[in-house]
């Protein structure tokens, strides 16, 4: 048992203060937002049962607005590093970061398809936070650099099949420990093969619901409940 250095109760209402809700969601890139009580109960589980927030070096893939890094700064991590593709999101995640006065998280403007270890920095368009740091020159150096990766990446629903598990392939490259990340219960079993042929070891740490309101012209009702399951993948 690794005890988090933050009360629940103060966890929670630290969380409260973040602005969860995308201010122009882009369906393309199936933006919704993450749910604080969900985010506040799985980021204290790593923490809990694995160790693998306090102290340690984070990135939150396809941050958003930074609801994940966010709370693993707020539980002790050494230092977060959120990347994300959108402009607009990036700023409202900023926005959160100075609400809270973190100082130990960086923001990087990029296509997390796009962020291997093979990757040129000098194509990189960055956006640093906080400590003024320039992250386009660590674009290339990624390769087992995080000791933990956290993320809640698109299904895939959206013209974009398999980018969750494109996701998982890039985390699993950057982190020396674990991958956390979401992904749709009902894929469970495809994603058992691809973790099997990968040779890495996965757990389903529990189910969640993810209520998804009404954002896009294309919703035809007010809300949809989606069954997620919050998936651990890790290193043999």
């Amino acid at each position: 048992m690794n005890i988090p250095c933050m009360k629940p109760s103060k966890f929670h209402q630290a969380l409260s203060h973040i602005d969860n809700e995308f201010r122009d969601p882009k369906i393309l890139l199936e933006q919704y937002p993450t749910d604080i009580p969900t985010t506040h109960e799985l980021i204290y589980l790593i923490q809990s049962q694995y160790g693998d927030i306090e102290g340690k070096m984070i990135a939150d893939l396809g941050c958003g607005v930074g609801v994940l890094g966010i709370g693993a700064a707020l539980l002790g991590a050494s230092y977060v590093l959120g990347v994300d593709i959108d402009q607009d999101a990036l700023e409202l995640c900023q926005e959160n970061i100075e609400t809270l006065d973190l100082e130990n998280i960086d923001l990087l403007q990029l296509d997390v398809t796009n962020l291997t270890s093979e990757h040129s920095s000098s194509t990189v368009e960055s956006e640093s936070s906080n400590s003024g740091k320039d992250c386009s020159s660590i674009s290339g150096k990624f390769h087992k650099c995080f000791d933990t990766v956290i993320m809640n990446p698109p299904f895939g629903t959206k013209n974009n099949e398999g980018i969750d598990m494109k996701f998982v392939q890039i985390a699993l490259d950057m982190a020396n420990n674990s991958v956390y990340s979401f992904h749709k219960t009902s894929t469970r079993t495809f994603i058992q093969r691809k973790a099997k042929k990968w040779n890495i070891g996965m757990e389903t740490l529990g189910e969640v619901r993810f209520l998804i309101p009404q954002m896009y012209k294309c919703h035809k009702t007010k809300s949809v409940d989606i069954q997620v399951d919050f998936i651990r993948f890790f290193h043999k």
